[in-house]
This record gives structure tokens, C-alpha cells and sequence, in this order.
């Protein structure tokens, strides 16, 4: 591992501190790109005007149509995270801004993992069908959906795709469906700057066009209610939404900053760029869950999670609610995840909440499991002597599909590698089929080696898509050793020696004087996540003693900067030596009713 400081460029962080930051955050700030403090304001009115997003204004028309005429809304999620909140902003927010007209006919449809696959296919749309929609709207999926919309329309119904992800490209040109309206930042043509934006954004980014539209028509009144809301304005398109009332023959128009919170979480679990309009929609959504506004089921995950609504933190989007959800798409039916979204009833909230803490559970004994089932599977390919293959594939027949992006990320953060995992598909009639899901490393996009892997060996991958850190495929078992030498190729031809060592930018030392749980608290209260990296400081430390608690996981008593304090390595189990340079973010725990500081070591240089 070798652990890299971060440049800090001190005229940067001169202005933010002269502008009134603390610092430590100028210092931290500057060496993430930010050069003026007016970067850092999140006010609602500097989000992206919705406008600028390609078709929105267009899918406001035909929605507030559809509104108007009374027809019936069907939204087709992706079973992860993104998905799941991108649906309940959905179904919310139609809901919300519908009731003025006394509409509420809308429905939602979550794909099996298992047996129907990813995205919107000519099965899902025939069950959208028989539900009696007239429209079918996606969220979080539908851009390569070439074949589902086509079947969509071909039974009648009206097709809207929100998106993020890329176009599928066939024959070295970008295919899109055709006949239907598209929003999607990463679509030909879209001037909208936030190309990381979640499918949970992109549907908010709809509601904002499609309540400007209604008031357009006159079924809102824009005129102030008494008193400030909460967010103050929203970006260009209409103010910020004012509490319903009777005006006349008309109401004021309702508040869609009560679905904040949910783009939030989905933004930060989808683990997309923090850009600055990312990083505007986390904070307001934190802002609002500080505040103890948020929906019901929100609030029952931070309860089962053993989270303080009141110090929420991007970490609790990532790595205590996030993972509930992503759980039962990933073992059960997500459409408990996106119930608990969408409920107003506490008690039903909390049950909800339970059984995902209860499916997350299993998920990770069976996670464990599988993970060290593929360790074994991969020890077996080199000694521990050598250096890993450039590139990592492992099968087994009793791993579980629901689990195998999770043990691809494991391994690939262990050995460094580009890494898939496949498992068996459980679909009936497809159980010769591989499904992989892969994770990468900087320098190696992932899904265009597959689109190597793909012309080089025609008819080997049966289907595949993602990103450049993350993917899936599918293939039939009878090829999986010829996918795991073709992807290997790649990685070799792509991959130099710079690129293959571990490598964790860090923030430099951490002066004694910050080292206080009051600028803890205050660090957790930033956005931080995937593009904008938390705090992780390094330095040289003496080692005064060290345990293992747990039986996997490291103890140890520091010297720092003359002081004692304690550490702890999650996860790892070899000591270290006396001197030793670590990387290590903080902490504050509470011992004897004192909160002390604590380091959470990430890594040894050696």
C-alpha cells in the first residue's frame, strides 16, 4: 500500500479560510477543488435548473396530461437502492402533486432480480398492462431497454424513461429506444451539467419541471404563503413549494422539499460523483432528516440501524440505510423496500424496517460465507508470494446471485483487482446462465473491457452494461473459461505496474490541536462520498500496544504527536510493527460519559 498526500493549494485555502471557514475544512475543501467559499453554498436556488435537463419540460406536459385526463400511472424501479427511492419520489411526489386535482391512480412494479432480470423487458411491460396503466414510467432503468419499450407500446401503453445510465451501444453506435420520451443526462444531446446525477435526481428534476407545468396551467397559485418555507427558493422553473391551501378555485402549490431526504440517501447509496449539484441535493436532504423531517420509513431505518436522526451523516446513507434496502433486492422483493418509502403509517414503517434489518442480516452471513469461498477459489490461482492475475474471476455453483457484486467489491478491494463474481442464474429455464457482477479499479473501465471482451469472442457475453468502476453480464456456464482468460487479456494489455499497486490519497498529518471530538462532530456534518473523498489523515505513529478484539479485528494504543490515543483496524488481524505509517480517519466514541477521540485506521504504508 502506499499512502499519497493530497496537494493543498495554499492560495485556495487561504481564501476559504479568509472567507470564514474553520482551518481544517479550508485546508480539506481546497485540496477537493474548492477555490471559493460560494462553492459550498447548497441553497436550493443554485441546483441546475430543471430546464436544462433534456425532455423534462416535455415529460411535465405529458404527465400533467395524464394528470389531467385522469389516466393511470404504472413506474417500473430498479431493485437497488437508487431504484427504490427513485420509486417512492415517483409515486410521492405524482401523489402530491396530483391531489390538487383529485388524482391518485399511480402504481408501481419492481422487477424480480432473479427471475425477471434487470430493467424494463417485454414481460414486465406486459404485467404494467394488465395492471391498467396508460403509462409506463421508469426510473433508475429503460435507456437500454430497446426491446421492453417496443412491447410496451406495442400493447398500448405510453413509455417514460428517467435515467442515468449509459446508452447501450450496438455495432459501435448508441442505440436508444424509440417512441417515447427520454430523460436521461447521459442521453445524445442533454446540456445538463450533472452527468453523475442519480435516478433517484433525475426523477426529482421531473417533479420540479411537472409542478412548474401545472402551475403553468393554473392549477397551482404561485403567490407567497405567510411565513418562509423551508429551503427558501428552488433553481429556475417556480419557488420553492408553499403549503396546499385553498386560494380561490385554487391551492398553493405543494411542497415537493419533503422528498429531499429520499434523493439523498439514493444519491449517496448509488455511490455516484458528489459534483456540486449532488453534493446541494445531499445537504438539503440531511438537512431535513437533522430536523426530523422526513417519511416515516426513514425514520424506523435509522431506529433498527441504531442511528441518530439528529447527526446524520452521508455514512449513514452508505453504510446503515442504504445497505437495509439494497438487501431485499438482493435476497428477497424490493418491493418491501420501496413500501417502507412510501408508507405514512409509523407502525407499518417499523415493521418494515425490521424485516429488512432482519433480510440484512442474512444477507451478510451469506455474504461472509461466499466471500471466503471465493478467497479460497483465488488463493488457488497464485502463492502468496506472487502477485495476483491482473484481473480476478471467480464461479461457484452454490454462490448466491443476489450477493455477487457485494463479494466482487470485497475482493477487488483485498487484491486490487478488476473482479467478477458469477453465480448460476436462478431463472427458470436459464440455469446453464452465469450471472456476474464486476468491480474495478481506478484506471480500468469495466464495462468497455466487456465491450472488448464481446467483440473479440462473439457470442460469449449474452448481454452486458454498467459503468466504468461497476458492471454485469450474463453468460452460459460452458464459457467461463473463456471469459476468464479474455478479461484477464484485457487487463493485462490495459493495466501497467503504476496502476496495479494500491494506492490511498490521504490528507496529511492531523495537527494535535484538531484532534478534538467538537471538530469530529464538526467533520461528519460536511457531504462527503464518492468524488468529494472524507477526511483521512496520515503520519508516522508509534505503536504502544496492540490486541485483537473479536478475533478480526485490531485494537491499538498510539502515540500521537506526544499524546496517547487509541485506534482500530476493522477487519484486520496482522500486528504492526512499533513506527508505522498509517492512514486513519476520526472518530469520537463515548467512554465513562467523556467522548474521546479515536483513530479508525485504513491502511499501513508497506
Amino acid at each position: 500500500m502506499k499512502i499519497i498526500t493530497r496537494d493543498v493549494p495554499p492560495r485556495a485555502a487561504w481564501a476559504l479560510e479568509q472567507g470564514g471557514l474553520h482551518p481544517l475544512l479550508a485546508r480539506l475543501f481546497a485540496a477537493r477543488g474548492i477555490t471559493d467559499k460560494a462553492q459550498l453554498d447548497d441553497a436550493l436556488a443554485l441546483l441546475l435548473p430543471p430546464g436544462t435537463l433534456l425532455h423534462a419540460q416535455t415529460a411535465a406536459r405529458q404527465l400533467a396530461d395524464a394528470l389531467q385526463a385522469g389516466q393511470r400511472v404504472c413506474i417500473v424501479a430498479d431493485y437497488d437502492c437508487d431504484g427504490a427511492t427513485a420509486c417512492a419520489v415517483a409515486v410521492r411526489g405524482l401523489r402530491l402533486l396530483g391531489a390538487p386535482l383529485g388524482w391518485d391512480r399511480v402504481d408501481y412494479l419492481v422487477p424480480d432480480r432473479v427471475t425477471d432480470g434487470y430493467g424494463l423487458t417485454p414481460a414486465i411491460a406486459e404485467r404494467v398492462k394488465q395492471r391498467g396503466a396508460d403509462w409506463l414510467v421508469t426510473v433508475d432503468n429503460g435507456i437500454a431497454s430497446v426491446a421492453g419499450v417496443q412491447a410496451a407500446q406495442a400493447l398500448g401503453l405510453q413509455v417514460l424513461i428517467t435515467d442515468h445510465h449509459l446508452p447501450a451501444v450496438v455495432d459501435g453506435a448508441i442505440t436508444l429506444p424509440t417512441g417515447c420520451t427520454i430523460v436521461n443526462p447521459n442521453q445524445p444531446g442533454c446540456g445538463f451539467e450533472s452527468k453523475s446525477i442519480a435516478g433517484v435526481g433525475v426523477m426529482f428534476y421531473v417533479l420540479l419541471a411537472l409542478r412548474a407545468e401545472l402551475r403553468e396551467r393554473g392549477v397551482f397559485d404561485a403567490r407567497p404563503a405567510a411565513g418562509p418555507s423551508q429551503g427558501e427558493t428552488a433553481p429556475s422553473g417556480g419557488s420553492e413549494p408553499r403549503e396546499a391551501g385553498s386560494v380561490g378555485a385554487r391551492v398553493l402549490q405543494p411542497k415537493i422539499d419533503t422528498l429531499l431526504p429520499l434523493v439523498a440517501l439514493g444519491t449517496v447509496a448509488d455511490v455516484v460523483k458528489l459534483d456540486a449539484n449532488n453534493r446541494r441535493l445531499v445537504a438539503q436532504g440531511l438537512r431535513r432528516i437533522r430536523a426530523g423531517a422526513m417519511p416515516p420509513g426513514m425514520a424506523a431505518l435509522f431506529a433498527v440501524a441504531a442511528r441518530q436522526p439528529a447527526k446524520a451523516s452521508s455514512f449513514d446513507f452508505g453504510f446503515a440505510l442504504g445497505p437495509r434496502l439494497n438487501a431485499a433486492g438482493r435476497l428477497a422483493d424490493m418491493t418491501l423496500g420501496i413500501e417502507c418509502l412510501i408508507t405514512d403509517d409509523p407502525g407499518r414503517a417499523d415493521e418494515l424496517a425490521r424485516t429488512l434489518d432482519g433480510i440484512n442480516r442474512d444477507r451478510k452471513a451469506i455474504e461472509g460465507e461466499m466471500r471466503e469461498q471465493a478467497l479460497m477459489i483465488v488463493e488457488e490461482l497464485f502463492d502468496e508470494s506472487e502477485e495476483p492475475p491482473p484481473a480476478i474471476t471467480v464461479f461457484d455453483p452454490d454462490f448466491h446471485e443476489g450477493v455477487v457484486g457485494i463479494v466482487a467489491s470485497r475482493l477487488k478491494d483485498k487484491l486490487h483487482r478488476p473482479t467478477f463474481v458469477f453465480a448460476a442464474s436462478g431463472a427458470e429455464g436459464k440455469e446453464h446462465e452465469l450471472k456476474g457482477s464486476g468491480r474495478s479499479i481506478p484506471g480500468f473501465h469495466l464495462r468497455d473491457a466487456l465491450d472488448l471482451v464481446a467483440k473479440r469472442h462473439p457470442g460469449v457475453l449474452l448481454k452486458f452494461g454498467g459503468h466504468a468502476m461497476a458492471a454485469g453480464c450474463t453468460i452460459s456456464e460452458e464459457h467461463i473459461d473463456t471469459f476468464e482468460q479474455a478479461f484477464a487479456q484485457v487487463a493485462h494489455e490495459w493495466l501497467d505496474a503504476a496502476t496495479l499497486q494500491r494506492r490511498l490519497e490521504a490528507d496529511g498529518a492531523l495537527d494535535k490541536q484538531y484532534r478534538r471530538p467538537d471538530l469530529v462532530d464538526t467533520l461528519h456534518q460536511e457531504v462527503w462520498g464518492q468524488g468529494f473523498a472524507p477526511p483521512v489523515f496520515c503520519e508516522e505513529v508509534q505503536v504502544i500496544s496492540q490486541r485483537l478484539v473479536g478475533e478480526k479485528h485490531l485494537s491499538v494504543k498510539l502515540k500521537h504527536q506526544g499524546d496517547t490515543v487509541d485506534g482500530i483496524w476493522f477487519g484486520h488481524t496482522e500486528p504492526l510493527p512499533e513506527r508505522v505509517k498509517i492512514a486513519y480517519r476520526l472518530d469520537a466514541d463515548e467512554w465513562q460519559g467523556q467522548r474521546r477521540v479515536r483513530f479508525l485506521i485504513e491502511a499501513a504504508e508497506g
